[in-house]
């Protein structure tokens, strides 16, 4: 899609966890007029979301149903345990999976983990989502084991959090439909890979700048021969230049 074809804006999800500010920001120094608009989506809807046309690119957490979406991994994040201040995990720090076997660990419904089986002893009833869960550890009703970005996301004075080691990553990736790789699509690609502004893979890559034409050296450097010939000396260097000296007298003829 080019032309008179591109949309005018440029609509990105992201899930609850990313911060796109920093490639936003990139966005709108190249791109400065075509206006890029957020759109925040839960974890288990962004895949949907995409599907349907709701925004031209979005940040997701894998895996994903790539029958017609493509995705491009782009980092794995640390799990942490979230406990209250005075909670034992506190002390250290960090845990394994069976330091939480005698913990009520809770297990929210949108949970981003895929846990085969959570760790520690379960809860009467799975809270609806992660900030409920954040809640009823702060309550002291249990712990949650999330991504890192998600215990920063959802931080309280009261609450501290654990690296947990043994447990399940999440993976942050950007993701569009398969069928829309359009212009605009591949100029966030280029952002979020690194690309410069002038990569060859851009859309609008900046004008080669002619290449300036160097002098030719003439400090102490012997002087070109033209067309074969020998150059010429300067009569004030030298042995080949006239003598200035006076002319001396003619022999007579005997």
């Amino acid at each position: 899609m080019t032309g008179s074809d591109a949309p005018l804006s440029f609509r990105l999800a992201y899930v609850p966890g990313v911060t796109p500010t920093k490639w936003v920001r990139i966005w709108n120094e190249r791109l400065p007029d075509i206006p890029l608009t957020l759109v925040a989506v839960a974890a288990a809807e962004a895949s949907d979301l995409l599907r349907r046309g709701g925004a031209d690119a979005g940040f997701v957490r894998l895996p994903i149903d790539r029958t017609d979406l493509s995705a491009i991994p782009l980092y794995t994040e640390t799990t942490v345990v979230v406990v209250p201040k005075d909670h034992v995990v506190a002390t250290v720090d960090e845990v394994s999976v069976a330091d939480l076997a005698d913990d009520v660990v809770l297990h929210p419904l949108d949970d981003t983990l895929g846990w085969e089986l959570p760790p520690g002893r379960p809860a009467i009833e799975r809270p609806a989502t992660t900030a409920d869960a954040i809640e009823l550890v702060a309550a002291g009703v249990g712990l949650l084991v999330v991504p890192q970005s998600l215990a920063r996301l959802h931080h309280r004075k009261d609450l501290t959090y654990r690296p947990l080691t043994d447990a399940p990553e999440s993976r942050v990736a950007l993701s569009w439909p398969e069928e829309e790789t359009t212009d605009l699509v591949e100029d966030f690609i280029g952002i979020v890979r690194g690309r410069t502004v002038n990569s060859s893979r851009g859309r609008n890559p900046a004008p080669a700048q002619p290449k300036q034409r160097k002098r030719p050296e003439t400090g102490g450097a012997q002087r070109k021969t033209t067309a074969g010939k020998p150059a010429r000396k300067s009569p004030r260097s030298g042995s080949g230049g006239p003598k200035t000296g006076r002319r001396g007298k003619p022999r007579r003829r005997s």
